[in-house]
Formats: C-alpha cells, sequence, structure tokens
C-alpha cells in the first residue's frame, strides 16, 4: 500500500500547498510526498522513519540505543529537503562527468558526498531512489555486480556533488584501491562518505576493509542498510541491533545513527534525503549539527 502510494507521486516535479488533513500542517511540498503524508501514521513511520517502526518490534523491557533522536527532522524539515532533490529550470540535476582517478575528476567547489560498497549492495539502485524526483537522471542499474566501474559525479543543482564509487569486491576495476583511497584521503570538498551495507547479510569482510580505510583517514561517515524489504522483521532487527552495537563499540568516524533503506519501497529515502540537504549546509533541522 505505503509504495503504491509512493510511486503513484513519484516523477513529480512539481511543488504544491496541499491541504493534508489528520491535523498535520499544510507544507509546500512535492505531491509524491503529498501523497506519503496522507498515509495511516503506522505506515508513515515505516515509510519515512523505518528505525522507529522496527523499534516497535523489540521485546518489552528491551531497549537498545537506536540513537532515533541524533538525527530526528519533523515532517516539515523532510518536506523541505526534498525541494533540494527536485528537478526544476532553476534546479537542474544531472549527470556531470566520470572518472578513472582523482586527476580526471571534476575540479568542483560546491560540497561532495560520495556512495561506497560492495558489488550487488544496491549502490546504483539507492542513487535511482534519491533522485526519483528528476526522473531524467540516468543511473545505470545492471543486474550484475560490479557495473559501475568509474566514479560518476552527479550535480544536485548549486547544492551539492554526488559520487557514485565503483563496487568494491567481486569485479571490482583493478585500480579500485589507487582510485577510490586516493579519492577519499585528498578530495577537498568531500563532506560526507556513505557506506552501504547489504542488511540481508550484514558487515562482510570486504566491508570491514572499507570502515578501516574511513577510520584511518578520519572521514566522517554514514552506515546505510540496503535492502531492508528483503528480510524478515525479525531477521532486520537482528542484523540492525548487531551492526548498531559494532557502530558503538568499534567505531570512531561513523555517525551514530543508522540509515535503513529499501530502493523498491523507498521506505527511509526521505528522512535520507533529508541528511544529505543537513551535512551539505542545505537545509538546518531542529538544531541539528554537522560532526
Amino acid at each position: 500500500m505505503a509504495a503504491r502510494c509512493l510511486r503513484s507521486g513519484l516523477g513529480q516535479l512539481f511543488a504544491t500547498r496541499t491541504a493534508l488533513g489528520r491535523g498535520r500542517r499544510a507544507y509546500n511540498t512535492s505531491q509524491a510526498f503529498a501523497e506519503v503524508l496522507r498515509l495511516p501514521s503506522k505506515q508513515l513511520t515505516k515509510l519515512v522513519f523505518p528505525l522507529q517502526e522496527l523499534e516497535r518490534h523489540l521485546v518489552p523491557g528491551s531497549r537498545p540505543d537506536f540513537h532515533l533522536k541524533t538525527f530526528d527532522p519533523s515532517l516539515e524539515d523532510i518536506a523541505k529537503s526534498d525541494g533540494v532533490f527536485t528537478a526544476t529550470v532553476r534546479n537542474r540535476i544531472e549527470y556531470l562527468s566520470s572518472a578513472v582517478s582523482l586527476d580526471h575528476a571534476p575540479d568542483l567547489l560546491c560540497p561532495e558526498v560520495c556512495f561506497i560498497g560492495r558489488s550487488n549492495v544496491g549502490k546504483s539502485s539507492l542513487i535511482k531512489a534519491l533522485f526519483s524526483l528528476a526522473p531524467e537522471v540516468e543511473v545505470r542499474v545492471s543486474k550484475k555486480p560490479g557495473h559501475t566501474k568509474k566514479m560518476n559525479f552527479f550535480k544536485v543543482g548549486k547544492y551539492f556533488t554526488l559520487v557514485d564509487m565503483p563496487g568494491y569486491g567481486y569485479r571490482a576495476p583493478e585500480d579500485f584501491v589507487k582510485m577510490v583511497e586516493t579519492y577519499l584521503k585528498e578530495r577537498k570538498n568531500l563532506m560526507r562518505t556513505f557506506l552501504l551495507v547489504d542488511s540481508v547479510v550484514g558487515i562482510q569482510k570486504m566491508d570491514n576493509i572499507a570502515i578501516e580505510m574511513c577510520e584511518e583517514f578520519a572521514l566522517p561517515y554514514v552506515m546505510v542498510l540496503t535492502k531492508i524489504d528483503k528480510s524478515s522483521k525479525g531477521h532486520l532487527l537482528k542484523q540492525v541491533l548487531e551492526i548498531q552495537k559494532f557502530v558503538d563499540t568499534k567505531t570512531q568516524g561513523c555517525f551514530p545513527q543508522l540509515f535503513p533503506v529499501s530502493a523498491v519501497t523507498y521506505s527511509g529515502i526521505h528522512l535520507l534525503r533529508c541528511f544529505i540537504a543537513n551535512i551539505t549546509g542545505n537545509l538546518k533541522t531542529n538544531g541539528f549539527q554537522v560532526s
């Protein structure tokens, strides 16, 4: 139901003043998010705040810290952040260029975020979901792991640049280590690295290598859990608890809050957009400070 309602609004590129009912304020938001706001409370929480929805399934008396309040935007803030990702005449969202090394990367001054992860973790699918309000942007998604061989740069208006990095592991480019290490270590305008982990299988050996690289370079990074639609609630909750414990006890530079997402149902996509808008300096949310 939630996915069907959301898909019906995706691709709408105009903003509208909508009476949202159910006691909610009327926000200046895309038609897609207006559809989300009409959902019953439980479905809205599942779609926009998947960690909060998972919290309901905890055993009574068990209250592990999901860091739910670390980044806690209002629905109005989330609606505003969708505007950053909505393509308009004045806000062009487009593929910019590709590069096989930092020397060939575009020389940009605006803030930059990059997405890295194992081959077949769903990185390109996630980026395509983030850009669903700009459907003309071509993000190539392949069923074969290792499809991305270069660093792909996407310009999001005047706001920031998003970089799709090649996947590590199976069928990774031969010069992957040199390409990615150099970029992560030397890119001056890199604001945050988003490390994608498959929520079905959890943190793997190759993920640990990527985590160690981020820690060694003292990079601020975020753990994004992909494919949450592929697991039962019980299995997903188990994985989230294990990964949260890992972040709390084994990392220094990782943002404490996890971001579970699904590129199929769009669960967690709006919240991730809002976080990106915040850390690139394009939206201030409830006193949230970039750290």
